[in-house]
């Protein structure tokens, strides 16, 4: 024999939704939700709290997105205002592609790489100096001008061209203005040369060498 005995149903109301048509929704107390002009996915084409044009299926957010990752495609525009940072370690690759201008302020263009040209036009450019002061040193990447302030007789050894890489210059200067008949020696790495020799010897009155390496030895130019 079953018996059945009396329920009793809470009917008051669950909460409602607030906010403009089309904002996003979130808790704002118990059982209540409300949405803001803030937060907003358009499902048509609209005009947006600021006038903005937006097309169908686009979320408004007027605010900071905070994530632990973001995975984006197809950027029409970055805009941002202030400082901005990539990557966190040495081995982040960050790829571009198409043409790349760096301006200040003023609209001064001072970096434009040109995709149609394959050219990088800098509007001033400040390399890697290293000063020189001891008798005996190896060159090392990324080396580019090496000033050498020692008195007497100094010997500079020239990495392997490869590990430099294809293209790479490398500038030499005597900022001695008198060494006393003692000289600067340049000794290519074992298995490479500059010119075809061994070995190259700056004399003379403060003298500079400039070199290039083709990627498997150096040559002066």
């Amino acid at each position: 024999m079953s018996r059945f005995g009396w329920a009793y149903v809470d009917c008051e109301p669950m909460g409602s939704a607030a906010g403009p048509t089309g904002s996003v929704q979130f808790l704002t107390g118990a059982g209540f939700t409300s949405g803001s002009a803030n937060l907003m996915f358009y499902t048509a084409s609209a005009t947006g709290p600021s006038g903005e044009s937006y097309t169908a299926n686009t979320l408004y957010v007027n605010g900071i997105i905070s994530a632990s990752h973001y995975h984006i495609e197809n950027i029409a525009m970055i805009d941002s205002v202030g400082s901005t940072k990539f990557g966190n370690t040495n081995d982040d690759v960050h790829h571009r592609t198409g043409s790349l201008i760096v301006k200040n302020v003023a609209g001064t263009s001072l970096l434009n790489v040109d995709n149609s040209t394959e050219t990088t036009t800098v509007r001033g450019l400040n390399v890697l100096y290293t000063e020189v002061t001891n008798t005996k040193i190896t060159a090392s990447v990324p080396s580019y001008i090496l000033g050498v302030s020692r008195t007497g007789s100094v010997e500079i050894n020239i990495p392997a061209a490869s590990t430099y890489g294809s293209g790479a210059m490398l500038v030499v200067k005597d900022e001695v203005a008198d060494r006393g008949g003692s000289h600067i020696l340049l000794s290519a790495s074992a298995g490479y040369s500059i010119d075809g020799s061994d070995t190259y010897i700056l004399t003379g009155s403060m003298p500079s060498i400039s070199l290039y390496s083709n990627g498997s030895n150096w040559f002066i130019f």
